[in-house]
């Protein structure tokens, strides 16, 4: 997998500064995405055990909240096989740092059904995800006023309740994710 760009201190992609790694590879391609660079496979460095080990790293202050994963697309099959191992471990040293993810996917229609690759791939990241923005960028649905995300379509979701009730539930902000 290669990655766009890590920002190692953010505060637009979730609640609290951050630690944000943009993957490369989008098949979704949205009408005036804010990153089509990333949509090439190819684009940028490749993620390697050293920037593993370094967002690893970084996420170690108390003032970070959490690491934010997007692009690209987090989960593309190709994404999702690097990003897996690489949750599980984010999670393993910080249980208290929430993750954040940003997909063009729909969270019921194309990741619980497993249509995104292999399905217990899949379902392995999303339990290592706190809150799942989805559904592709719609231009003509763009809304500068909306928090964490770009067009009213898309959803932020409380994965960890969703996959517990077995329902969508949303994430409403008043407890920190």
């Amino acid at each position: 997998m290669n990655y766009a760009t890590v920002k190692w201190f953010d505060i637009a992609d979730g609640p609290g500064v951050r630690v944000s790694l943009y993957v490369s590879g989008c098949r979704n391609r949205c009408k005036n995405c804010f990153n089509p660079e990333t949509w090439d496979f190819n684009y940028g460095k490749p993620f390697t055990a050293e920037m593993e080990k370094s967002i690893i790293e970084a996420l170690a202050p108390a003032h970070i909240k959490g690491l934010t994963l997007l692009g690209g697309d987090p989960f593309e099959p190709e994404n999702q096989l690097v990003l897996r191992p690489f949750l599980e471990k984010v999670k393993a040293t910080y249980p208290d740092k929430t993750v954040w993810c940003y997909t063009g996917y729909d969270f019921e229609k194309d990741l619980l059904t497993g249509k995104k690759g292999d399905p217990e791939v899949t379902m392995h990241m999303l339990e290592c995800i706190d809150v799942l923005v989805d559904g592709r960028f719609v231009e003509e649905l763009k809304d500068l006023n909306l928090r964490f995300r770009g067009s009213s379509n898309q959803r932020i979701i409380n994965v960890p309740e969703s996959l517990k009730q077995d329902q969508i539930v949303f994430w409403n902000g008043d407890k920190e994710l």
